[in-house]
């Protein structure tokens, strides 16, 4: 069974994460939405990502993670890495809508899109990597830190705390919030106006918008990349991933 879905709405399509109520990323979700993206830009003009409603997405599936050596989590952290570069990338107007809890990577895919649409309520969203252990992947801290500004990013990476998306909108993380039986319409509605745009024109005007962050991810994603999976490998903090794979 697919972890990955896909809605067409006319112009717009929602790639809908589906595994299970956490959305918890592993390998074969991951290899999922790269099979769902290679379909997108011939077929749709405009994306929105969603999840469940009660998780958008947990992050890392650690259960699973933790039974990988030091190359299979190398495949599957470069690969995670290389779907949301190619999400931030890509040539259309992009929209997360997110319904339940964005945490960790799951934050990290919302941070990929143009827009974070969120419904109203006590979920949270929030990168408690430091938490853990490891550093905040180096294409998110770049995202968060162009969304947000330097001050407010340093904050959230240093304490890695959880905020609630209402919150999470006075700092810009989330562009707005809205009833969550309305969510998705509204994610579709704002980008199916986006995609009614000349798309050669939007395309060149986002690849301006994300130049910086593409030039520094290519140069330093190796080093940066292999310094996380020092860490992941580490004793201690293979101790607390162990513990917090008991919360799954």
């Amino acid at each position: 069974m697919t972890q990955v879905t896909m809605e067409g709405h006319d112009r717009v399509v929602i790639i809908r994460l589906n595994n299970g109520v956490t959305n918890a990323l592993n390998p074969d979700l991951i290899n999922d939405l790269s099979l769902a993206l290679n379909q997108v830009k011939d077929r749709f003009h405009g994306v929105v990502l969603a999840g469940g409603a009660k998780f958008f997405c947990i992050g890392f599936d650690l259960p699973t993670l933790l039974n990988l050596d030091r190359v299979g989590m190398r495949r599957f952290f470069y690969q995670f890495n290389q779907v949301a570069f190619e999400l931030v990338q890509l040539p259309l107007p992009t929209a997360c809508a997110i319904a339940g809890h964005a945490i960790a990577g799951g934050g990290i895919l919302a941070l990929t899109c143009d827009y974070r649409f969120a419904a109203s309520g006590e979920k949270m969203i929030g990168l408690n990597e430091i938490k853990l252990g490891v550093p905040v992947p180096y294409l998110a801290d770049l995202m968060l830190r162009q969304l947000i500004g330097d001050r407010a990013a340093t904050e959230l990476l240093y304490q890695g705390e959880f905020v609630k998306l209402t919150e999470a909108r006075q700092i810009g993380l989330v562009d707005e919030t809205v009833p969550q039986e309305a969510l998705e319409d509204h994610a579709v509605k704002k980008i199916a106006k986006l995609a009614a745009l000349p798309r050669e024109a939007f395309s060149a005007i986002k690849a301006n918008r994300i130049e910086a962050i593409r030039y520094r991810y290519e140069k330093n994603h190796a080093s940066r990349n292999e310094n996380f999976l020092d860490c992941w490998f580490s004793q201690p903090v293979q101790a607390l991933l162990v513990e917090a794979a008991q919360k799954f």
